[in-house]
């Protein structure tokens, strides 16, 4: 009998293609809340996950699953602690959407810099007469702040020094000074890079020992002509400090790709903010980064069905299943 592989919500048909050319049933998830995952994955090897939560009851009902494979990278969505208990392998995609998160970055930062969304907006209007209004800055010599120099920080950073002559300031407290050379001018603390940033991008993983990292005393440190942009995790950032600190002026702007509750509600205030740029949580959502997410979630998956030791581990189940 074929194993089963459960997939709660829809990836892009090359993943399931290799799935089903290696001769796995896939099942198609009848919903997202955990309750109906915990249902649906009772006659399930595998979960190929995306960002549905995967709590502790999913893992107590899939007696026969062996692994779940994260379509992307943050694992924050899953009780991995769980998933180890019951000897159930959880991988994930680190090398699938490095540039392409890399790159929406980067936009975020031309877009704020230049002004497109306010120039566009008022073009539309007929406001032609703005262009001698309103003006943006080059980047050219510009400090970009980089915190979290792993594989998406440290393209964000190659990206904008070679491309843009950007002057790359970067702190990962994993990394040592050398280390970070490579990429940047180490900074020796979150307070050092937050003060010479004139953007400041955030590529950190979430969780427990980076909830609320950021917050008012770190805005507090920037200059009121930078810009802030988060495309890692919403809960690693106080949104009301930084929403006060939009409304008080005490930074210029932000790009915001995650949220503190995602979706955001209607009536969270950035919404109505006009020095803010918001994206759906979709910085690594083109065709070609879903393709790669999906084959690679899927590689998981066929890899552990298999036998062998996964390219791209989370856990290490010392008993598994």
């Amino acid at each position: 009998m074929a194993f089963k592989v459960l997939i709660p919500q829809d990836v892009a048909l090359p993943g399931k293609d290799y799935l089903r050319e290696r001769g796995y049933e896939i099942k198609m998830g009848s919903g997202i809340t955990a309750e109906a995952i915990a249902a649906d994955v009772v006659d399930c090897d595998a979960i190929l996950g995306r960002t549905a939560l995967f709590p502790a009851k999913v893992f107590e009902a899939g007696k026969k699953l062996k692994v779940i494979s994260r379509h992307g990278v943050g694992c924050d969505n899953i009780d991995v602690a769980k998933a180890t208990e019951l000897g159930i392998w959880v991988t994930f995609a680190p090398e699938s959407n490095a540039d392409t998160v890399a790159e929406h970055a980067i936009g975020c930062i031309l877009t704020l810099a230049r002004n497109f969304i306010q120039l566009d907006r008022e073009t539309r209007a007929g406001n032609f007469p703005i262009r001698d209004k309103l003006f943006g800055s080059d980047l050219a010599g510009k400090v970009l702040g980089v915190v979290g120099l792993g594989k998406i920080g440290r393209r964000v950073a190659l990206k904008a020094a070679r491309g843009f002559d950007m002057k790359v300031v970067g702190y990962d407290p994993f990394l040592k000074p050398e280390q970070i050379a490579e990429f940047a001018t180490p900074a020796a603390s979150l307070e050092e890079v937050f003060s010479a940033a004139d953007f400041l991008t955030l590529h950190i993983p979430g969780g427990a020992s980076t909830k609320g990292v950021v917050g008012q005393k770190l805005f507090a440190l920037m200059k009121k002509t930078a810009f802030f942009i988060n495309a890692s995790r919403g809960d690693v950032v106080d949104e009301a400090a930084l929403i006060e600190a939009l409304r008080n002026g005490t930074i210029a702007g932000a790009a915001i790709d995650v949220y503190e509750k995602d979706p955001p509600p209607k009536d969270n205030p950035l919404m109505g903010m006009r020095n803010v740029l918001l994206t759906p949580h979709n910085a690594s959502m083109t065709r070609e980064c879903m393709i790669r997410m999906a084959l690679h979630a899927a590689q998981g998956i066929d890899e552990v069905l298999s036998g062998k030791r996964p390219t791209w581990p989370v856990n290490d189940p010392a008993k598994r299943r």
